[in-house]
């Protein structure tokens, strides 16, 4: 299986002047984040409690990485694939749910090779 850096990398050709080279910085196919698995490295990971859910979904609109899985219109847990630990779900989770908390993150760490 390829990975997403080699599907989406334009290819450049030996001997290839400056004026052949992409642009650095480009996002030549928009709507990719889902590919790229980001989550790998957090130290902290939200723990979703759905007994204490208000279904406000705070969470789902501030999360910077869109790690707040939806289903059926209900908030339906993390993508851990794609959450980097960051808190801010839990911190605007009202304080009367406390739906999400930040725990340690001790998973195991796997290289793609």
């Amino acid at each position: 299986m390829k990975r997403a850096r080699e599907e989406s990398s334009p290819v450049v050709r030996e001997g290839a002047g400056w004026r052949d080279i992409p642009r650095g910085g480009l996002i030549l196919s928009p709507g990719n984040a889902a590919r790229y698995v980001t989550g790998d490295w957090r130290t902290f990971r939200p723990t979703w409690h759905p007994e204490r859910c208000i279904q406000c979904f705070l969470c789902w609109v501030y999360c910077p990485d869109a790690a707040i899985e939806v289903k059926d219109g209900k908030v339906a847990g993390v993508d851990y694939k794609h959450c980097k630990g960051c808190g801010i779900c839990a911190t605007e989770c009202p304080d009367k749910a406390h739906a999400l908390t930040m725990e340690r993150d001790e998973g195991e760490r796997g290289v793609e090779v």
